[in-house]
């Protein structure tokens, strides 16, 4: 697990190279975003021993399993104490409720772990602010850092190579795309969260990017520009 401190109030943690958790300061201890993958949940726990807080709350931007999957272990071992919180409609496909026709796609794992609070645009964890950003999957939100304007915009965007919203098929990372349940409403999503004008923007997948409007925007018109005739006309 390889620890990056971001800002006095940010710790970025990165497994496998690959996908990416963070640390959050408050006054009362962590919340930490995201989990990772299985298999997790020690680093995470010792990384934010190692920066001399303790973890107080778990909020996750949605249900992929590279971003829920060392909950259950994580609740496990911090005990009862530790807070979850967790996208309002994510939560639902996680406790098995049909939410959508077909099959959704990116993964969807088991998982015992539920939310004590479920999310929704406009509520807060900590200095959060929780901001709605589907359709990576169908309930996504991104937080901001109220406090700096710090945006953590879970996969709206990746960040290896260049930024890219994660509608449009990236060869450096793929995986997104493929994962993504409505093209068209994510880049609505990703065209959101600039208008936020963040500060710093951390993602699920890839490095951290300062002052990064610029680099939004031409994520935006790329994606904008891979999208169906039918998809674009509709999105305007």
């Amino acid at each position: 697990m390889r620890s990056t401190v971001l800002t006095e109030n940010l710790t970025q943690l990165t497994r496998w190279r690959f996908v990416n958790a963070f640390l959050v300061r408050e006054e009362d201890g962590f919340t930490l975003v995201d989990t990772t993958l299985s298999g997790g949940a020690g680093a995470l726990i010792a990384a934010a021993e190692e920066a001399g807080l303790v973890i107080r709350r778990i909020a996750l931007t949605h249900g992929h399993g590279d971003h829920v999957g060392s909950l259950d272990a994580l609740k496990r071992q911090l005990g009862g104490s530790v807070e979850v919180l967790m996208p309002e409609v994510d939560a639902r496909i996680l406790a098995g409720e049909k939410i959508v026709d077909g099959k959704l796609p990116g993964s969807w794992p088991k998982v015992e772990t539920a939310p004590d609070v479920r999310l929704s645009a406009g509520d807060w964890v900590g200095s959060l602010e929780v901001v709605a950003s589907p359709c990576h999957s169908p309930g996504h939100v991104a937080f901001l850092d109220t406090r700096d304007r710090t945006l953590i915009a879970g996969d709206v965007f990746t960040a290896y190579g260049h930024l890219a919203v994660t509608s449009h098929f990236y060869l450096r990372f793929p995986f997104a795309a493929m994962a993504t349940w409505d093209r068209a409403a994510d880049v609505d999503s990703a065209r959101a969260l600039r208008a936020l004008d963040p500060a710093l923007l951390v993602v699920g997948h890839g490095p951290s990017h300062r002052d990064p409007g610029a680099a939004m925007d031409r994520a935006i018109a790329r994606a904008r520009k891979a999208l169906p005739a039918a998809d674009a006309a509709v999105q305007g």
